[in-house]
């Protein structure tokens, strides 16, 4: 069965191939498919699958995105990496924010870079996520939670936010999921007897105890002298009972 996948810009066709097609192979084999097909005059990609159960449906899904990041700039060796669980893409066009104007778009990829690619790689940092500008769109790929930081501090920019305001934001919402974070780790589940305490108990130690031994004496009260069973099962010791003998002077 073959699948048409996103066509990619000539510019990006050696790219998605390789060297003696060495990117082709690595990931139709990252995808398990059989073979990856790309057309070099126009960009067409068609990706080539074996029968259903020769390949992982989920990686099926995901290798439009893979091409998709390639194509948009992303090196192949991060790109490969949207096959992992938990690792997602996001594609933003700055458009959006500003328009076709050229100038516009040059102006707002170089705050997202910004001087010699730190604020671009602080995003990174801070959000593990990987981040490629190219023309008019920024592709990220990262974990969940960092992807959304990671897209938030992209709008913001294109917005016109200042790299303060940016930064600040990012190590803000970061250090805040670090917190919720532990404090998830550190709940624990309660046991079953705690689960059906009242809470008092806990409060008054020994309480159960007592508790017990006065329901003792009530049963005892109520048992039938004529009924010999009930009146062994009473004479019977609990756990917490006890005899001692003393010399009668």
């Amino acid at each position: 069965m073959r699948q048409a996948l996103p066509r990619i810009p000539r510019d990006r066709i050696a790219v998605l191939i390789g060297a003696k097609g060495v990117t082709l192979k690595a990931l139709a084999e990252a995808s398990g498919a059989v073979a990856l097909h790309v057309d070099s005059e126009s960009g067409d990609v068609e990706v080539e699958w074996g029968e259903p159960g020769s390949y992982d449906p989920v990686r099926a899904l995901k290798m439009p995105d893979v091409v998709k990041a390639i194509g948009r700039g992303m090196a192949p060796k991060v790109a490969v990496s949207l096959f992992d669980d938990g690792c997602y893409f996001e594609m933003v066009d700055l458009r959006d924010h500003v328009g076709k104007r050229a100038k516009q778009l040059q102006r707002i990829r170089a705050r997202i870079i910004g001087s010699q690619g730190k604020i671009r790689q602080r995003i990174e940092q801070i959000t593990g996520s990987s981040i490629t500008i190219y023309k008019s769109t920024v592709v990220i790929i990262a974990e969940e939670e960092g992807l959304a930081l990671a897209r938030q501090a992209v709008d913001m920019l294109a917005g016109g936010a200042e790299h303060g305001s940016v930064m600040s934001f990012l190590e803000r919402a970061t250090k805040r999921n670090r917190i919720e974070r532990r404090q998830l780790g550190s709940i624990e589940v309660r046991d079953q007897g705690d689960a059906e305490a009242t809470g008092f108990e806990s409060l008054v130690p020994g309480l159960d105890q007592a508790r017990e031994r006065r329901n003792r004496r009530f049963r005892a009260a109520q048992v039938d002298p004529e009924d010999d069973e009930a009146v062994e099962a009473m004479m019977g010791l609990a756990d917490d009972e006890s005899i001692s003998w003393d010399e009668e002077e």
